[in-house]
């Protein structure tokens, strides 16, 4: 499925792409990447290489740090760069996807305009500067606007494009259960013949680490609720990625609509927002409860983003500022701080025997 929309934006690329002059291309993730923005960058560099015959290099800053993700990478034998291996000035045209020029989560630096941008959280003023982009905040997936792209190229697809585009659409839109468009399942359903499903079963379930279980432990021993409000906050971890999982994972608990984890990763706090509220605006609210102090962003039903706590260098300091950014997401969603508490994971009683 190519959307006319597609169509427009592939032609205006296309020109744009052969009109500049030659140079490499550096195709660039945001930090820590996910399914969708692996999938993105993968897709992109391929039409760029095999449909106009350009010079890429692909990358990322941050880590690969959730299972699952570093199961995709492995799996699908990825060839991208970690950008401090790189040097900028070995590149002369560049590309964002899945983020946004300034946006506080991706490496590429504030003195340089990309020349193309495709995402889909909402379009910042900063990105409208640039010559090219393609903002679509109702999809649910970049890697689904990528996909028709390839599409529109009439370049090939590959099983492990396929599969890294299942993969991606499934873990952004959580199975179809959130934030997605006709044009996600369409190309959802067209490339699913092509994915290698014993990859993506074993991307799905990979083994885990001690430290998983160690971070899960610490955020169910530091549950807090109000009303329809979850909240855990995690110490230091290994890797950030675990604070969205663990927000993931708060928001299935019966009654509950809104969920944040915060966590400590290197001098930043890392905060991830989800709700059930499909009418909600999670991007609005990370940014009302940043305020000036950090960066972030996300989608109706959910928000991500970061503060550098370099200058709290005690655990104490830390966890108060952790404190404050819970009860103040309290008050953002008319619910009473005061009545936040703590939640006991007692265990069961033990069952009567059988008569």
């Amino acid at each position: 499925m190519i959307t006319e929309e597609t169509r427009e934006s592939f032609a205006r690329l296309a020109e744009r792409v052969r009109q500049e002059k030659a140079g490499r291309w550096l195709v660039l993730t945001h930090d820590n990447p996910d399914p969708d923005a692996l999938a993105s960058a993968m897709i992109l560099t391929r039409v760029l290489r095999a449909a106009f015959h350009q010079k890429v290099t692909t990358a990322y800053g941050g880590i690969i740090g959730r299972a699952e993700n570093r199961e995709m990478f492995k799996g699908l034998r990825l060839r991208f760069s970690h950008i401090r291996h790189l040097s900028m000035k070995r590149y002369q045209r560049f590309a964002l996807v899945d983020s946004q020029p300034r946006s506080g989560n991706n490496q590429l630096p504030a003195r340089v305009v990309p020349d193309v941008v495709i995402d889909h959280h909402p379009l910042r003023a900063v990105t409208q500067a640039g010559p090219f982009f393609d903002i679509r905040p109702k999809y649910g997936a970049t890697a689904t606007i990528l996909a028709e792209y390839l599409l529109a190229s009439g370049v090939r697809s590959t099983h492990a494009i396929a599969t890294a585009l299942i993969y991606a659409i499934r873990s952004e839109t959580q199975d179809f259960a959130r934030e997605y468009t006709g044009p996600d399942k369409a190309i959802y359903d067209q490339f699913f013949p092509q994915a290698d499903h014993r990859l993506l079963a074993r991307i799905q379930s990979p083994r885990l680490p001690l430290t998983y279980f160690s971070n899960l432990h610490d955020a169910l021993e530091n549950l807090e609720t109000v009303d329809t409000l979850i909240l855990t906050h995690l110490g230091p971890v290994e890797q950030p990625d675990i604070v969205p999982e663990i927000a993931d994972l708060l928001l299935r608990l019966e009654g509950k609509t809104w969920s944040l984890c915060t966590g400590q990763y290197n001098d930043r706090l890392y905060l991830s927002i989800r709700t059930t509220n499909t009418r909600a605006d999670a991007g609005a609210l990370m940014h009302r409860l940043l305020g000036r102090r950090g960066k972030g962003g996300g989608h109706g039903m959910i928000a991500g983003g970061w503060i550098d706590i370099s200058k709290l260098p005690g655990e104490g300091d830390r966890r108060k500022l952790q404190r404050e950014l819970g009860l103040r997401l309290a008050r953002e969603l008319k619910k009473n701080p005061e009545k936040m508490t703590r939640i006991g994971l007692a265990a069961p009683p033990p069952a009567e025997p059988a008569k």
